[in-house]
């Protein structure tokens, strides 16, 4: 078993920055790929940004070029820096985990509590 632990989030104005962590318990080939999904209330789970342990990085593209994701290997820590806030990314933030970078959320197999994010207009 992983557990993933997300740090971060919460009340930000339209613009702002913010940044989510999320620690794994132990590296094991299911942390292969670290990512991000969001659930914004009465819509489904979306994918927002994952990251492999190579570093090879994929995006949503209403996130892009305003999200960035990185990872610690050592730490086993992947972290989600959101720049350009907008009200639409409100919305509670998983931390997965899993073997492949997919965008679909049956591909990961570890998930987190949730983080919430709230952007004022």
């Amino acid at each position: 078993q992983v557990q993933l632990e997300e740090s971060g989030g919460g009340l930000m104005q339209a613009g702002g920055s913010l940044r989510l962590s999320c620690a794994a318990s132990r590296r094991t080939f299911s942390t292969d790929v670290m990512g991000w999904f969001r659930q914004a209330p009465g819509k489904e789970r979306e994918f927002v940004s994952a990251i492999t342990w190579s570093g090879e990085s994929d995006y949503t593209d209403s996130v892009k070029g305003r999200f960035a994701i990185s990872r610690d290997n050592f730490k086993n820590t992947v972290t989600l820096q959101m720049n350009s806030l907008k009200p639409e990314d409100t919305a509670i933030y998983y931390c997965a985990a899993g073997r492949h970078l997919k965008r679909t959320a049956g591909a990961y197999e570890y998930w987190g509590q949730g983080t919430q994010v709230t952007v004022s207009s």
